[in-house]
């Protein structure tokens, strides 16, 4: 009776809490966490990562970040060719093996563009600068936090969407009840269609003083596919 009426309780302690905080403030509480000193808005350093999944083995993958300087530059290693894409205030720089000649063939072989830079650029940042991407503008933040239970653990859900120049796609921020770190995140395309995917987020890295997701590993959210998992391996400040 005892352990029963504990669970009531704490069940209803945790919603109380979802009730009591607003969808703002629960975003701010996870930047708190994830970025105490609002380093984001001058990053500029280099992150190492490798992605590992079922059927490619593992890529490795050097993103520069430069937020002050609006500059980004990806070098990819992929089936032994190197490919660089240098985004530099939108001037685009394309290299395979260290050459800026490359045949139209090789680029479409290879998804070499500028375009394809551009995307990876939205890519990274916004992964890697999550929560704080949230503060940007044309992000719609819920007022309403969720409470759900996910993988057996309880956390508090903040909803986002996008406004129509910016994104169709909505998302879902998983934080832990009592530290706001951000665990999960998931999106869909379609909601009742189930589409889309969820992302399991462990460990920790800090660069330039933000603790960013280590580990992120990729499911579908129909069925719970596996699909790969990217690591960051290292992550340097740069001056």
């Amino acid at each position: 009776m005892k352990y029963y009426l504990l669970t009531v309780f704490l069940l209803l302690n945790f919603i109380n809490q979802a009730q009591d905080i607003t969808g703002e403030e629960l975003l701010n509480h996870a930047i708190a966490f994830h970025d105490p000193d609002g380093n984001w808005k001058t990053f500029n350093a280099i992150m190492q990562i490798e992605m590992e999944s079922p059927n490619n083995g593992i890529r490795s993958t050097t993103i520069q970040i430069d937020l002050p300087s609006n500059y980004f530059k990806s070098t990819v290693k992929k089936d032994n060719f190197t490919i660089e894409s240098e985004l530099n205030n939108e001037e685009c720089t394309l290299k395979l093996d260290g050459s800026t000649t490359i045949s139209a063939k090789v680029k479409d072989s290879l998804k070499i563009s500028c375009d394809r830079a551009k995307m990876m650029k939205n890519y990274y940042t916004y992964l890697y600068g999550l929560p704080m991407k949230l503060k940007d503008p044309g992000t719609i933040i819920d007022p309403i936090v969720q409470k759900k239970t996910f993988k057996g653990k309880e956390y508090l859900v903040l909803k986002a969407g996008y406004e129509k120049e910016v994104g169709s796609d909505t998302w879902y921020f998983y934080f832990d009840p009592k530290t706001y770190a951000m665990e999960v995140y998931q999106f869909f395309h379609d909601e009742s269609k189930n589409d889309g995917e969820y992302i399991l987020l462990s460990e920790m890295i800090t660069v330039n003083g933000i603790k960013i997701p280590k580990v992120r590993a990729w499911y579908y959210n129909k069925e719970d596919v596996y699909l790969a998992t990217d690591k960051l391996v290292k992550g340097k400040i740069l001056d």
